[in-house]
């Protein structure tokens, strides 16, 4: 595998608790509530993405196809914007090591699931006794964190 994709999957994975930071600090500064805090992350996110979209001159599919394509498919938003609200609302309660920790726990916990069935797209990796014993050490993990 090639390292260039590892290390941008740790970096992708260390921006999540410093969005949540910055969220959770534009909610108590600013917004007041998580889920407007959550908007606005998505507002600039949306026009970045925009700016980038233009400044690389990506095509843009037509939308007389947008039709054909499952409903489903359009729900990421929604699952990204439950992730952030989510993000924004317990990190304080939480703090960051617990709040990731759990999210780490969680996302391997799905993850597995859609390995084992080569659910959405992704290639079927049966569960083994090695993966569960992993995600077992992460739930010890989030215990050891959240107690001391």
């Amino acid at each position: 595998m090639d390292i260039v994709y590892l290390l941008l999957a740790v970096a992708a994975g260390a921006t999540a608790p410093i969005q949540a930071g910055i969220n959770g600090q534009l909610r108590a500064s600013w917004a007041g509530d998580a889920v407007l805090a959550s908007l606005v992350s998505f507002i600039v996110g949306t026009v970045t993405l925009a700016f980038y979209v233009i400044a690389t001159r990506l095509p843009v599919p037509s939308l007389s196809s947008a039709g054909q394509v499952p409903w489903w498919h359009w729900t990421g938003g929604t699952l990204g914007a439950f992730f952030v609200t989510m993000t924004v609302l317990l990190a304080y309660r939480l703090g960051g090591t617990t709040l990731f920790a759990l999210v780490v726990t969680g996302q391997l916990i799905a993850s597995l699931a859609l390995d084992h069935f080569g659910l959405l797209g992704y290639p079927m990796h049966a569960i083994s006794w090695q993966r569960l014993v992993g995600v077992a050490f992460l739930i010890v993990g989030v215990v050891l964190v959240r107690k001391f």
